[in-house]
């Protein structure tokens, strides 16, 4: 019984450091992303940690995996909005929701770079979004011409947030949009992954304490329940 209990407390601490080690590393790779929105976004990051904060749902992903992937295309993102960071933030969530719904719902598993390529008039990777264009600028015209005829507004191939907000809407035309978000709440794998990121946002929260640990535990909780049910 003896070597029972010192077996056990053994594993025990082993794995208290372990989510002590975890926890410190996460947090660390949060004060360095964070520092990278603060310096993208200025008066507007905030706007941008919350739609991270809120990631582990709309998009899957945990806080800091929201801003990593956000701080790769939002330079010519701001660029192209004329250094509006305001709206800047919510296009970004945007697109990176739409990423995130194109996954989910046509299995798209490299869609980071095909923006990043958009970013730079790079098109070649236009037709792994499966939204019946090629991977040629001509076809990314066509794009933004039927999203045109979608909503009216007029797009500008040498826009990157054109190119954004004319993905969203032919990915809303085809009932893309909203698919991750839908999928948190509904199937086993979408619930999986949604937990799977709040746990990752416990970890950050563990070192900060306070609200941001409570949100994040009350997070994880909701979601450990939809999984549950």
């Amino acid at each position: 019984l003896g070597k029972g209990l010192a077996i056990a407390g053994t594993a025990a601490a082993t794995a208290v450091g372990t989510m002590v080690a975890k926890s410190v590393s996460s947090f660390a790779d949060y004060e360095q992303l964070t520092g990278g929105v603060d310096t993208l976004f200025k008066d507007s990051s905030a706007a941008v940690q919350k739609y991270a904060n809120d990631a582990y749902k709309t998009a899957g992903l945990s806080a800091n995996n929201y801003m990593e992937t956000v701080t790769n295309f939002s330079a010519s993102l701001i660029s192209s909005l004329k250094g509006d960071t305001a709206k800047a933030a919510d296009y970004a969530n945007s697109a990176l929701v739409d990423m995130a719904d194109n996954a989910n719902k046509m299995g798209m598993t490299d869609i980071q770079n095909a923006y990043q390529g958009f970013a730079k008039q790079n098109y070649t990777m236009l037709d792994n979004l499966k939204l019946g264009y090629g991977g040629t600028q001509a076809e990314m015209k066509r794009l933004l011409g039927d999203a045109q005829k979608l909503t009216g507004q007029k797009y500008d191939i040498s826009s990157f947030a054109d190119i954004t907000q004319a993905i969203h809407a032919i990915q809303t035309q085809m009932d893309i949009t909203g698919t991750t978000a839908k999928e948190a709440s509904t199937t086993i794998s979408g619930s999986w992954g949604s937990l799977k990121a709040a746990f990752q946002n416990v970890l950050v929260g563990l070192t900060t304490g306070e609200d941001m640990f409570d949100q994040s535990l009350d997070a994880l909780i909701n979601t450990a329940v939809t999984f549950g049910q």
